[in-house]
């Protein structure tokens, strides 16, 4: 009998140290005030135009973004992201910020002219009219807050010019329709880097 409580005595033990193991695991996945860690990054005070929050994120994993902006033959203009260590959320991805992913906010002038969930986009010359013109393509998470790197958006400008018509050009061209020259990028916080995938696409203009 004797051996028999000692082996029941030694199993309670054992359940004891593998419920307070167990325990232990969970809090410290939770942090030290009880508290889920945040998806990604650190919520800033500093806010967007539109008075969406900054996303501070840090270190190599940090996302970037370079744009390029090329005349087209229809007078228009192609926009082509080149994003790093981002991936777009396809259209009805839920609304929490996890690292790395997201869509981009395509600005003229500081405004917006489109929602982009891919690299691509046709920006009609309509948001373009003769002159100088910054566009810009800034990086969102699913949201609605702004990635940051340094309490800086990731962003990406380039200055595009239209200039008026040849006078020797067609007359029933239109005047805005012949860009004077292509335009070159300059880069934001963090920019350049390989395109991570299109997943599906939506935008507000164009």
């Amino acid at each position: 009998m004797g051996w028999k409580r000692r082996l029941i005595i030694a199993l309670a033990a054992c359940a004891v140290l593998l419920t307070g193991s167990a325990g232990c695991g969970f809090r410290e996945a939770r942090g030290q005030d009880g508290a889920s860690p945040p998806p990604a990054g650190r919520l800033l005070d500093e806010r967007d135009r539109e008075g969406r929050p900054y996303r501070e994120v840090g270190g190599e994993d940090a996302p970037g973004v370079g744009i390029e902006v090329t005349p087209d033959t229809g007078g228009g203009w192609d926009v082509r992201l080149t994003v790093r260590n981002f991936r777009f959320s396809p259209e009805g991805a839920g609304g929490r910020a996890a690292a790395g992913r997201g869509l981009a906010r395509l600005y003229v002038d500081d405004r917006l002219v489109a929602v982009l969930r891919t690299p691509e986009y046709r920006l009609s010359a309509r948001f373009v009219p003769r002159g100088t013109h910054r566009v810009t393509a800034r990086l969102y998470a699913d949201d609605g807050s702004v990635w940051a790197v340094d309490g800086e958006p990731v962003e990406s400008t380039a200055d595009v010019t239209v200039s008026e018509r040849d006078p020797g050009a067609d007359p029933d061209a239109s005047p805005d329709a012949s860009p004077a020259a292509t335009p070159s990028a300059t880069g934001g916080p963090a920019t350049g880097g390989p395109a991570a995938g299109p997943a599906g696409g939506a935008d507000s203009g164009g």
